[in-house]
């Protein structure tokens, strides 16, 4: 895991990753990709993933001081199917329950920002985050979020995925935030 402790007291800021359309674009043309194909519960799934991610966000991360935490539908699963290709250790993982299940009724089922930025503001509560995501509506929602802490939503083209334009921005966030 990857915590690089408290100051004075105050903990770590976070890193939120999403894992589809972050971390695994929909159609990458951008060098340093690889195709996976991965088969959690029998299921197969294509990934695109880029080797070159784990190595920066860890850099990201030990140097402002945060801690890396998946904030996906992956959940644990990111530790098994993702973590290991692109060169990160297990990471914590927000709960965000799949939005899909089978005790939903068509007609209910919640819209996936709001569904997902609720359960991340749940979780992190007053604690700084930056948040990788694909979503255009989870930032919205965020503001919608009674107590939540200092918080940045880092928006990422879900065509493209993570830059090291996205890293820079969190990286200067996160060190505006840090005593």
């Amino acid at each position: 895991m990857l915590v690089y402790g408290s100051v004075m007291g105050e903990p770590s800021p976070l890193v939120l990753l999403d894992v589809d359309g972050v971390l695994n674009p929909a159609r990458s043309r951008a060098a340093g990709y690889r195709r996976h194909w991965v088969f959690p519960a029998g299921i197969a799934h294509r990934l695109l993933l880029n080797p070159r991610h784990g190595p920066m966000l860890a850099e990201l991360a030990e140097v402002t001081g945060a801690e890396l935490v998946w904030a996906s539908y992956w959940q644990a699963r990111a530790n098994i199917w993702i973590a290991p290709r692109i060169g990160l250790p297990s990471l914590r993982f927000v709960p965000i329950p799949t939005r899909w299940g089978h005790t939903w009724r068509a007609s209910a089922r919640p819209e996936p920002g709001p569904w997902k930025a609720r359960h991340v503001a749940a979780w992190t509560g007053q604690i700084p985050f930056v948040w990788l995501e694909d979503d255009v509506n989870v930032a919205g929602c965020l503001t919608e979020e009674p107590g939540l802490g200092r918080h940045l939503v880092v928006r990422i083209d879900p065509a493209v995925g993570l830059t090291e334009q996205h890293v820079a921005k969190a990286r200067a966030w996160l060190t505006s935030v840090r005593p």
